[in-house]
């Protein structure tokens, strides 16, 4: 199809995407220098060693026009779910962090971290995780949570946030508006948390409503269910969760971004222009669009055809564009370092023994889970 600039590249904002190569897709250089494409995720499969992943950064950034220029982002936790590893410091689980009580500390990992990402170009970190640890049998989440109560995961996962912001990065709270107490991995099938909505607002929302207090920059929807906040759609798909709730009643005024919009918890449900067209109508600025690239392109395409066609779609896709510019704005990582450079900025001894510093053996999340592995 052929869209109209304006929207088009107002549309393209609204879309991070994966790729499964170590060098970036001559196809995928081309959506981000056409504004097709407003982020780009990294995963396991894009990572060989520093110098590559810096390598890979630069080309990325560089396609992409100067006013739009391209935010690269990546689930770097701790724990499980770091897809950056040795020769950069290797993190403990945040539970380990979190539950060892000192913010001060738990500051100077999210910025030790957040600078070995700044290193590598990388602005945007999927981290902290927000969701409380209530339920041991969590077979996703477990010790990638700050803590057991709503207390300490505000406490602490606000800490490591700062931490990132100091390092220049931009965070990202998940999953809103709360995954710690599923029985199901919303990778593999829609979870359902029961809980009623006094529960929900004394212990789920808890740490969301801080994190929207305190200014953080983005949030990421939990592909699960809430009956007691709406019965018949999941959050990323709920205006009732993605608007009323996060923007009304929490005050929230940052990027809201879905969760891979390729995991079975939704994607087997609704097509994928359903999703990228449904998510936006519900109040989410910022669609994750793993792969493949048909998928990424039809929730483009389905995103400027609704736009063209109702105002009120349009003027989503307007108020989205322009948070997610001042996402942008807010990141001031700048272009990685030379490779040369990077065996002094990743994995220093300081960083070491920071990681080391915290007690291991916490409960762990599933071994197998998707969040570790991809």
């Amino acid at each position: 199809m052929t869209a109209p600039s304006s929207l088009g590249r107002l549309a393209g904002q609204l879309l991070s995407v994966g790729f499964d190569e170590t060098v970036a897709p001559g196809e995928l250089l081309a959506r981000i220098a056409a504004s097709q494409v407003g982020g780009v995720m990294l995963f396991r499969p894009n990572i060989v060693d520093p110098p590559q992943v810096a390598s890979l950064v630069a080309t990325l950034r560089a396609a992409s026009p100067p006013d739009a220029p391209l935010l690269v982002s990546i689930d770097q936790e701790g724990g499980l779910v770091q897809r950056v590893r040795a020769p950069a410091t290797v993190w403990p689980p945040m539970l380990a962090v979190g539950t060892a009580g000192d913010v001060a500390r738990t500051a100077a990992v999210g910025r030790a971290l957040g600078e070995e990402l700044a290193a590598l170009g990388i602005g945007w970190d999927f981290a902290p995780v927000l969701d409380v640890h209530t339920n041991p049998g969590n077979p996703v989440i477990g010790n990638r949570a700050f803590g057991t109560t709503p207390g300490v995961v505000s406490a602490q996962a606000l800490a490591f946030w700062r931490g990132l912001r100091a390092a220049g990065l931009v965070g990202c709270g998940k999953h809103f508006p709360g995954h710690g107490d599923t029985h199901t991995d919303s990778h593999h099938d829609l979870p359902v948390v029961e809980h009623d909505l006094e529960r929900l607002r004394r212990v789920e929302l808890a740490p969301f409503a801080a994190a929207a207090r305190a200014g953080m920059e983005a949030f990421m929807t939990a592909h699960v269910l809430y009956p007691a906040l709406d019965p018949d759609r999941p959050a990323t798909l709920s205006r009732r969760i993605a608007t009323d709730l996060l923007r009304g009643e929490l005050g929230f005024r940052g990027v809201l971004v879905s969760d891979d919009l390729g995991m079975k918890a939704v994607a087997d449900r609704y097509s994928i222009e359903e999703l990228a067209v449904g998510a936006i109508e519900a109040g989410v600025d910022h669609l994750l669009v793993r792969g493949p690239v048909g998928r990424q392109i039809a929730a483009f395409e389905a995103i400027v055809r609704a736009a063209e066609a109702r105002s009120e779609v349009r003027a989503r896709v307007e108020e989205s564009a322009a948070r997610v510019a001042a996402l942008k704005a807010a990141c001031s990582v700048p272009r990685p370092a030379p490779g040369a450079m990077l065996p002094s900025l990743l994995g220093t001894p300081a960083h070491r023994a920071l990681a080391g510093s915290f007690a291991s053996g916490s409960p762990s999340a599933a071994a197998g889970s998707p969040a570790a592995d991809s």
